[in-house]
C-alpha cells in the first residue's frame, strides 16, 4: 500500500469538489505543497513533508487516482493581527483533526470570541486531510498522522 497525505482545501471542495467516502476510488490533480505553504498553516514542516494539495483550478496536470482510506477534517484556530484589525491569521500549533467517514461539501466557520490581548479568535473548519492509497506510491513514513 503506497498513501499519500492530500489536503483538500475547503474552497476547492465548497466551488466545485464533489464528497467522497472512505473506501471510495477517487481521481484529484495533485500538487506538492511547498515547504512555505506548509509553514502558512502553521504545520510541522518535518511532519508533513511530502503532503499534496487537490488542485482544481489552474494549471494543467494528470489525475492520480486512489483509493480514500482515511478522512480527518483539519481544524485551524485563526487569531487576529491586532485587535480590531479584522485580519486573521493561522495560529502554529493550535489545529486539530476530527475523523470522519464522509468529507463534507461545506465547511464551518467559527464565530469570533476573545482570546489573549483582545484579539478576536476563531476555529475554522479549513479542509479535509485524506490518507489516498495510490498504487506504486511510496508507503508511509513512521511519522505520518494517519
Amino acid at each position: 500500500m503506497g498513501l499519500r497525505q492530500v489536503f483538500y482545501e475547503s474552497w476547492q471542495m465548497e466551488c466545485c469538489g464533489t464528497p467522497f467516502t472512505v473506501g471510495d476510488e477517487v481521481g484529484w490533480r495533485l500538487a506538492p505543497m511547498a515547504p512555505k505553504d506548509v509553514r502558512t498553516w502553521g504545520w510541522d514542516e518535518a511532519r508533513y513533508a511530502g503532503l499534496h494539495r487537490v488542485e482544481d483550478h489552474g494549471g494543467r496536470g494528470t489525475s492520480t487516482t486512489g483509493r480514500v482510506q482515511a478522512i480527518h477534517v483539519v481544524h485551524q484556530v485563526y487569531e487576529e493581527n491586532g485587535p480590531g484589525s479584522r485580519t486573521f491569521e493561522p495560529v502554529p500549533g493550535e489545529r486539530s483533526l476530527e475523523p470522519v467517514d464522509t468529507c463534507p461539501k461545506w465547511f464551518t466557520r467559527g464565530k469570533p470570541s476573545t482570546g489573549p490581548g483582545g484579539r478576536s479568535r476563531r476555529r475554522d473548519a479549513v479542509g479535509v486531510l485524506v490518507a489516498l492509497d495510490v498504487p506504486g506510491a511510496a508507503p508511509p513514513e513512521p511519522r505520518d498522522p494517519f
